[in-house]
This record gives C-alpha cells, sequence and structure tokens, in this order.
C-alpha cells in the first residue's frame, strides 16, 4: 500500500525533465533538464560554461550573445529544449589562451573592454557580424552592433577591434 502523503509523480527529483542532446562548441552533451529553462541557464549553471553573461534576462542588453547555426542568438530567449541537436558556440569554443580567434586579440589590442562584463556577447556578435553583409564604415558596424550594450561605453575602441579583426581576416 502506498503512503497517501506521498505522490510518487511530484516526489520524483526528476519527474517532468527532459532529456537533451545539445551540441555545445563541438562536443555532445545530454542534460537533464525543466523544460522550461533558457538556453543560458543551461550553458552556466548545467554546463559550467560561465563565460556567456546574464545581463538583463530579457534580451535587451546582448550579454549573453552566443551563436546557434552560425547566427546571434540571446541565449536568454532561448528555451535550451528546442535546440537539441544545433550547433551551439559560446566564447568558449571561440578561441583559447595562446590561440585566440582574430576578434578576441583584436579586442585585446584596441582596449575594446572596461569592466568586461558585456565582452563576451560583443566578441559573439562581432564575430557573427563578419557573416552577415555588413557595411564597411563604422556606422555600418555600429548599427549591426546596436544589440550589444556596454556599460562603461568601450565603443569606440569595440569599432576599431572589429575593424581590425575584418581587415586582418581579409574583409573590407
Amino acid at each position: 500500500m502506498t503512503d497517501p502523503g506521498k505522490n510518487s509523480a511530484t516526489d520524483d527529483p526528476d519527474y517532468g525533465r527532459l532529456t537533451v542532446t545539445l551540441k555545445v562548441n563541438g562536443q555532445e552533451r545530454e542534460v537533464s533538464i525543466d523544460p522550461r529553462m533558457t538556453l543560458l541557464d543551461c550553458l552556466r549553471e548545467v554546463l559550467h560554461l560561465t563565460g556567456t553573461k546574464k545581463g538583463c534576462d530579457h534580451g535587451q542588453c546582448g550579454a549573453c550573445t552566443i551563436h546557434i547555426g552560425g547566427r546571434r542568438v540571446n541565449s536568454c530567449l532561448a528555451l535550451a529544449a528546442t535546440h537539441g541537436g544545433d550547433e551551439i558556440v559560446t566564447i568558449e569554443g571561440l578561441g583559447a589562451p595562446g590561440h585566440l580567434h582574430p576578434m578576441q586579440a583584436a579586442f585585446l589590442e584596441n582596449d575594446a573592454y572596461q569592466c568586461g562584463y558585456c565582452t563576451s556577447g560583443q566578441i559573439m556578435s562581432a564575430v557573427a557580424l563578419l557573416r552577415e553583409p555588413c557595411g564597411t564604415s563604422d556606422d555600418d558596424v555600429r548599427e549591426f552592433m546596436s544589440g550589444n550594450i556596454c556599460r562603461c561605453g568601450a565603443y569606440p575602441n569595440i569599432v576599431k577591434a572589429i575593424q581590425q579583426a575584418r581587415r586582418a581576416l581579409g574583409g573590407s
């Protein structure tokens, strides 16, 4: 006989959870998550990839920008459960010490950060911008980066870094 005070479904810590296989930075990772969990929270809390930052949690600041299928996405607005099998790249998958992505190197060379909180999202957006039909002027770059906010105001150096990386990678 079962205990009337116990509900086997709701007492189970895995009740209602989904098992999803996420492909993050080239590795398949199986996670058991609440179906309402954002990709941002999954990356940070489940996979312990903390380079992606939680800024506004409303898709307004860009600190949580990652790439899904080569496109930039605000991970705070994406449900993790809907991205099983998608190619997800975070700042940790972009480059590594000693082998920085040219955009990361340009950000360092141009002091395109101050407090650094927005930097991973800025870099991820900037790398995506290289694949988008962005014009060559500084104004074009500012427009394409307008979804990423820097509270410290490092915008002039961010634009310089992006333009330097574009030239280094053979862009105009």
